[in-house]
């Protein structure tokens, strides 16, 4: 509910998923800035790209549970938005995916942050005496009590916490929510006054541990949670936010502020003096109990240090940096079921990540919104991902794809423009692994397919992605689909049902038939000259369609050649593209 000047009341499920995507946009936004300066040696991950992965793999998880959520873990139980899904229901699905896609240091506390939110969200649903879901959400002190378990979680996660960190920023935060509360503020003062606390306390982390002040860096960790606390005052203040919008963290002016992010290694509790252990050790843990995870962290807290066991109930999250991986593994063995071990060498990582470029072939992924646009790929030698409107890959899916190309030096083409950040945050995170990842920024499967067809796998990486990136900017691209409901456009009203055509994103056509609108876009395309047109059938399009769009041109293009594809896309009955 809003009040006249547009500000909730409550924060009801529909405005805590805005609030998630608005989150994420903020970490898409800002990762680069937080992963480029590092200040601990030890290149555990990066504190930017682990937030978001974790968070977009988790989103990703719990909008499509049967798809493999990532390399971090399986899919949520549950999915994100059902028509008939509470706050509590969406909150308690999202705090379980978040723990599965959980991806380094900081990847970890913010599922525990999250769980913490949605512990809150649950007790106070079911205290609630009114009709199931009319009082459904969060009011000024319900959000100052989640803030508050949510930084205990945070708290309680880690086995030696020190002051500086996440941990300092999530406290000041929960303490200003918790006075604002008790003043009788209402939903938005209680955010902003949390969100004011947290970057004040964000400033202080420089002072509070020797590696910031002599970096004078604020803590990477501390900045996230920032971040968090700023798409929430936006969402809760009644601005429209998106993805990829950067515009929940606008407000931070992050580049005044250099963010120290420890190799993703102190921005929660203090590493060791003075050796450095050699390996991270991550791993999902099952068939256990509160006993024996207690043991477990005990028992790893004398292995190695940056300990974390996470979770509850029947499953946790476990992460130690340790020179023995055996003994980690054998002390979850002890403790219950570990699965899903992952361990990375700190020194191999390293010497990977500043080896020169080898002359190893180069390899391309390429995202297919349908069967037949990844046969097409595939045949071309790329690996396909499939990514279409509303089922989008992830990060951490085309994290996956780099991984099985085989090759040290890996391009990738998105195709979409709403893929790009989720192309480069995995381009990031795989060149912490030692891989060479490029993004030609194709945002159309023509440009894909242009930027394939010039693609030479024995040339050197700087040679295909000069010569792709040219032939995806030099393909103009157009789309043809059905209105899903009234609006106003560039090419006048359009009613739902109506066919609208697109050249490079911006409608030009409104018109009844698809055939028709079709033909109209591929002339506005070869107006500005062109020697071939790619036409390319949706799912469900009969090749009359293509077809008639191909004699259309070629009737005021004699010399123009058609190509037709069978692409088996949704959404868009004809994709078009003039090279």
């Amino acid at each position: 509910m809003n009040t006249d000047s547009g500000r909730l009341k409550r924060l009801d499920a529909p405005a805590a998923r805005r609030w998630a995507v608005a989150t994420r946009a903020a970490f898409a936004a800002h990762r680069a800035e937080i992963d480029d300066l590092n200040v601990f040696p030890v290149p555990d991950g990066d504190t930017g790209t682990n937030l978001y992965i974790t968070l977009d793999s988790a989103l990703e998880a719990v909008r499509e549970p049967p798809e493999p959520l990532s390399a971090s873990g399986p899919g949520a139980e549950g999915t994100l938005g059902e028509d008939a899904a509470t706050l509590a229901d969406d909150a308690a699905t999202l705090a379980r995916a978040t723990l599965l896609a959980a991806r380094g240091n900081s990847g970890v506390i913010l599922s525990q942050l999250v769980r913490g939110l949605s512990e809150v969200i649950a007790e106070s649903a079911a205290s609630s005496t009114s009709a199931p879901g009319a009082l459904d959400g969060l009011d000024g002190p319900t959000l100052a009590r989640a803030e508050r378990r949510a930084s205990e979680r945070a708290y309680a996660a880690v086995t030696r916490p020190v002051e500086g960190t996440i941990l300092s920023v999530a406290a000041a935060a929960a303490s200003a929510a918790e006075l604002a509360a008790a003043t009788g503020a209402d939903l938005y003062a209680v955010a902003t006054a949390s969100l004011t606390a947290a970057r004040v306390a964000l400033a202080a982390t420089t002072a509070q541990l020797p590696v910031l002040a002599r970096a004078g860096v604020v803590d990477a960790g501390g900045l996230g949670y920032v971040l968090v606390l700023e798409a929430l005052e936006l969402v809760i203040g009644g601005e429209q936010v998106g993805d990829p919008s950067p515009a929940p963290a606008a407000h931070l002016r992050t580049s005044t502020l250099r963010a120290a992010a420890h190799g993703d290694h102190g921005g929660w509790g203090a590493p060791r003096e003075p050796s450095t252990p050699a390996y991270e050790v991550m791993y999902l843990l099952s068939d256990s109990d509160e006993e024996a995870v207690a043991r477990l962290r005990v028992r790893l807290d004398g292995l190695g240090d940056s300990v974390l066991v996470v979770g509850g109930q029947d499953l946790w999250n476990v992460h130690v940096h340790a020179d023995d991986v055996g003994a980690v593994i054998q002390a979850g063995i002890e403790a219950g079921r570990p699965h899903r071990v992952a361990v990375t060498h700190f020194g191999d990582q390293q010497r990977a990540r500043t080896a020169h470029p080898t002359h190893s072939p180069v390899a391309v992924v390429a995202c297919a919104a349908g069967h037949g646009l990844a046969e097409v790929f595939s045949h071309a030698g790329a690996v396909s991902v499939f990514n279409g409107p509303g089922r989008r890959a992830s990060a951490g899916q085309l994290l996956d794809a780099i991984r099985s190309a085989g090759s040290r030096c890996v391009i990738v083409l998105p195709n979409e423009k709403n893929t790009l950040l989720a192309a480069e945050a995995a381009a990031s995170a795989a060149g912490e692994a030692g891989l060479e990842v490029h993004v030609v920024r194709s945002r159309s499967a023509v440009q894909g397919i242009a930027a394939l067809a010039v693609f030479e796998p024995t040339a050197s990486a700087r040679d295909n992605l000069i010569a792709m990136s040219g032939a995806a900017a030099a393909t103009r691209h157009g789309e043809v689909t059905i209105a899903s409901k009234e609006s106003g456009t560039n090419a006048g009203w359009c009613h739902r049902g109506d066919a609208v055509g697109t050249v490079d994103g911006e409608v030009v056509v409104v018109g009844k038939d698809l055939a028709t609108v079709g033909a109209q876009v591929a002339a506005r395309l070869l107006a500005e000259g062109g020697e071939l047109l790619t036409v390319i059938n949706g799912a469900g399009s009969g090749p009359e369609l293509s077809e008639f769009v191909a004699q259309s041109a070629r009737a005021g293009r004699r010399d123009v050649e058609v190509a037709i594809i069978d692409g088996g896309q949704t959404t868009y009955p004809l994709l078009l593209g003039v090279e």
